[in-house]
Order: C-alpha cells, then structure tokens, then sequence
C-alpha cells in the first residue's frame, strides 16, 4: 500500500492497517473548517494530512463547512476557504454543508429521544456549567432529566417551530453526570437560535452542537478516519456514543494529531478577526497575518507551505516550530524561481562627474545566475545613478568597505567608482554624491589592476521606476502571553514599513503575485491589493539570510 508519497506517521500507519485487514477497501477523509473566518497556516497542516493521505491510497477527500453557528458564519469565510484550499494544489472530491443535513440531524436528535437517551431542559447556560461538576467531583442530575418521552418529544417540536426564545431550553444528550470524562456528562446537543443561517435562510431556528452535528457528517459521508488535532482527544468517547446510539450505519474512527504552533504569531481565528475588527491590520489577507490568504499577499507559495507542514512532521502531541523554519521554506523554493534585480528603497543621487552626459549604455546581466535557463537582462547606465543610503559613511568605522571620501567600490554589473566630493541640504543631510568612474573596470571584461572590497547596487536614476517598498516585522512582539497582559498589548506597532524608492526599468510590466530578488535586499512580491497601472508596491516575503538550519527545529 506504502508509495512514499508522505513520510511515514502513526495515522498514516493505522490506514495501512485498515487497508489490510479488508477493514476498508477506500479511505475517505474530510477537511471541515466551520466558516466562521479566514484559515491559517496551523489548517494547512490539516489541509495537506488530509489530502495527501488519502491522495497516497487513491482514496477521497471532501470538503465540508461545519455551518452549525449562523451567528458567526458568513458566505466570505465560505468563499475564502474554497480559494485557500485550491492555492495550496488540492482538489476535493464532494463539496457539502453541515447544513446540508440539518433535517437529518433533527431525525437522529428524535430518534435519541425516543430511547429516552436525551431529554429537553430548562437550564440556563451558566446552571448548566454549575450542575456539571468539576474533575473531582461528579456533576448534579438536571431537575428535567427524567421528563417523559412524550413530553420531550413534544417540546422539542415546539423548540423547532420556534416558540421558545434563545436559551430557554437546550436538548441534552442523556449519558452519566458522574462520567469523569465531562464531555460525557449530558452534554448539550441542540441549542435555539433565531437567527439568519448563510445557507438555509429562517428555516431553522435549532442548531445541532458540533459535538453533536460532527460525527454524523461523517457517518453520512461515509468518512472512514476523521482526523482532528488533539484537543478533540476527550470529545471521542462522546463523538463514538453518537455514531454508536444514532444508529449510523457507517462506523468512522476519529484520531488526533498535535496541533502546529508557530513562534511569535497568533494561530486563533478569533483573536484574528479581533486584529481585522480593530483594524490593526488592513483585513484578513494582510502580509502580517498568518493566514493563507495572507501568506499568499505577502508572497509565499503553495509549495513552500506544504514543504513547511510535511517537515513539522505528525505527531501526538502539541509543538511549537521556529516561524524561521516557514521563512527557509520560501526562501529554498523561491531560490531557482526568482528572477534577480536591482532595488534602491532608500535612495542617494550619485552624479559620475567624468561620465558623458548624454551617453546611455545597456549592461547585460544574468536573471537568475543559480539557473541560467532564465536569461539575461539588460540594464540601462547613465551619468546620474542612485544608490542606497546606508551604503555611504562620511565618517565610517574600521572595516566600512562601502563609500566615503576617497574609497572605491564596485558598482554591481558595472563599474568601479570613487567617492570625491559630497553635497549637503540646509540641515547639513547628505543629499548626493559625486563620483569619478574608471572605464577600464566594467564588469564581465577581465579587468585584474586593482580589487575593491566593496560592492554595491544602484539603479540609473534617468530610467529606474518609482515604487513603494513594505518591509515586514512579527505582528506579535513575544512568544509567551505575559500574565495580566491581552495579547492586542503584544502587536509589535512596528511591524510596517513603507518605504518609498526605485527599480530596474525592465520591471515595468510587472503583475501583481510576480516574485522577484532584490539584490541584497531579499525576496519580494507584487502586492496585488495596492499596485494599480500607475503605482508598483512590493512586499518584502523574507530576508535573503537567516540563521535558521532545519536540524534547529
């Protein structure tokens, strides 16, 4: 059964198992996001386990929105996902709703009730909280919990037609108050709620509890492992009592893996539809954010996130990965794919004082030298050029191999040039430069006189395109929430940059998504939400260095 496609894993090892015994002739496994906001890369470990695994044994994958809370779900979430899921290369095979089944959700729900194994009650949420008990102490029967089959059937049918207002009363599965598993003890399985459902209009005002609704799903679709993070670990006895009791007639096995934590970020949709609310980012797809959507604005590629998750490895327990580990991944998969180029985000004028004035000549140099298959470039050099700010020091330190008065560097594909005079503003700031070049030096020609230590990028000041630079930092300032501390004090209020500079002219028909680097500046990517036919902005995706290897992680 074993091809490789995936390393090896204890989930992955139990299908093989299944597959063998003739437990199941196919594997069907699902990814049930509820829509309720944008997915992060903590679900695309779920994503890619889900698919690959059943991709690796020719079995299915459905993609099902578990749409239980229509107080919280929204069409967007719901066409969100279905983008994310496609971007990262995967294809479902059935596409359904939680929804989809509410009527026989509702079937099961009175089947319960008829074997008097779940009962109307008239707890509100908090008594319900306080009747449960603790991990000590077993929790209280409900003063409803013996009410007749008759009566609940009868109630509950009042509870669909909509004469009981929200929280009145709740259908609670019948199981043991003195279970030590709390899950166990009579947990609610339906609750009301007047409210406006994405997919089924006011049709409905009971709502199946996800604990309840989940299992079921699977059953109907016949989802062979239903696999969730661990969290869920103690919701299985309850998740088997449902399928066991409301009679499914297909079995599934639900098993939990560890979920994926990323340093100095923030993997809960709440907390960021909070950031998006508040408007501490500029909506669900900023840079900043973990999300895919975000992710993919920023720049980074599907590839580079499945390598990401297939090397976080499956495992039962919780882990916290180092987010540079995400950051090498973009980097090794952008490495042969992005063309090369020159981009001066900070720029000082230099003037090549014995250069012709009007003379213009094209530099060759190669797209990408780590793959030559891409090409060549040209690029046009003049008189006026701008370079970096931080690449001149009028009074630099020991070792400052860059320019001041007097030093020679080399100009990147071009020539070597010296630093002779310096032109200040009013306030006394370094507002250009001027230079001498020698002609003898031009790159690619052999010169060997003289060597420089320094090399340096620039764009021809009469030729370059303006555009707009945004340099990223971590959202969230630390790793550990401080006690006392709401994360929304740990957002990093320097986590934006926008600077304001120029780029090599043959970038001029650029799209929005291409992937460039920057030489010495790292990897960039066209952002597709602000660029328009006359302003070019680039999202800095990652740094060209880290010191991240893959045996740190």
């Amino acid at each position: 059964m074993e091809n490789g496609n995936t390393s090896s894993n204890f989930i992955k090892n139990i299908m093989i198992d299944d597959l063998n015994s003739g437990k199941h002739d196919q594997i069907i496994t699902r990814f049930p996001p509820e829509p309720n906001g944008y997915l992060h890369i903590g679900h695309a470990k779920s994503i890619c386990l889900n698919f690959e695994l059943a991709d690796e044994f020719n079995g299915k994958t459905n993609l099902r929105f578990d749409d239980t809370n229509p107080l919280k779900e929204d069409k967007e979430y719901v066409k969100a996902i279905k983008e994310d899921v496609k971007w990262l290369g995967f294809e479902w095979d059935g596409l359904y709703f939680a929804s989809d089944y509410f009527e026989e959700m509702y079937n099961r729900a009175i089947l319960l009730i008829k074997k008097g194994k779940a009962y109307v009650c008239d707890l509100s949420a908090e008594e319900i909280r306080e009747y449960r008990g603790t991990l000590t102490e077993p929790g209280k029967e409900s003063p409803y919990r013996n009410r007749s089959v008759e009566e609940n059937l009868e109630l509950f049918e009042r509870m669909r037609k909509g004469e009981f207002k929200d929280g009145e009363k709740v259908l609670r599965a019948k199981i043991d108050m003195a279970s030590p598993n709390l899950n166990m003890r009579d947990p609610v399985i339906y609750r009301i709620s007047h409210a406006t459902h994405h997919n089924t209009g006011n049709k409905w005002c009971i709502y199946p509890m996800y604990d309840f609704a989940h299992p079921i799903e699977d059953a109907i679709e016949g989802v062979t492992h239903s696999i969730c993070t661990i969290e869920f670990e103690d919701h299985r006895p309850l998740y088997d009592w449902v399928v066991r009791e409301c009679e499914m007639e297909n079995q599934p096995q639900q098993i939990e893996f560890g979920e994926l934590g990323i340093t100095n970020t923030i993997l809960s949709k709440r907390k960021l539809k909070q950031l998006v609310d508040e408007k501490y980012v500029d909506g669900w797809d900023d840079p900043r954010m973990p999300t895919i959507s975000g992710l993919r604005r920023r720049g980074y590629t599907p590839e580079s996130i499945r390598n990401f998750v297939r090397e976080t490895g499956v495992s039962k327990t919780n882990s916290v990965v180092d987010v540079r580990m995400l950051e090498h991944f973009v980097r090794e998969d952008l490495k042969l794919k992005a063309p090369r180029t020159m981009a001066v985000l900070r720029p000082l004028k230099v003037v090549i004082t014995n250069y012709p004035e009007d003379q213009v000549e094209m530099l060759e140099a190669e797209i990408n030298p780590e793959n030559p298959e891409m090409g060549t470039r040209n690029i046009p050099f003049s008189r006026e050029i701008y370079i970096e700010q931080e690449d001149f020091m009028e009074n630099p330190p020991k070792k400052y191999h860059r320019l001041f008065v007097g030093n020679e560097v080399r100009l990147k594909h071009a020539y070597f040039i010296k630093c002779n005079e310096v032109i200040k503003d009013k306030e006394g700031n370094v507002v250009e430069l001027r230079c001498t070049y020698d002609p003898e030096t031009k790159s690619g020609t052999g010169f060997t006189g003289r060597k420089v230590k320094g090399t340096i990028h620039w764009v021809d000041a009469k030729h370059a395109l303006p555009a707009e630079f945004r340099l990223y930092d971590s959202l969230i300032l630390d790793d550990e929430q401080e006690e006392g501390k709401s994360f929304l004090e740990r957002v990093n209020p320097n986590s934006l940059e926008i600077l304001q500079g120029f780029i090599e002219p043959n970038m001029k028909d650029v799209k929005p998504q291409d992937k460039f680097q920057f030489f010495r500046h790292g990897y960039f990517n066209v952002d597709p939400k602000y660029t328009t036919k006359d302003k070019i902005v680039f999202n800095r995706i990652v740094s060209l260095k880290s010191s991240f290897k893959l045996n740190d992680k």
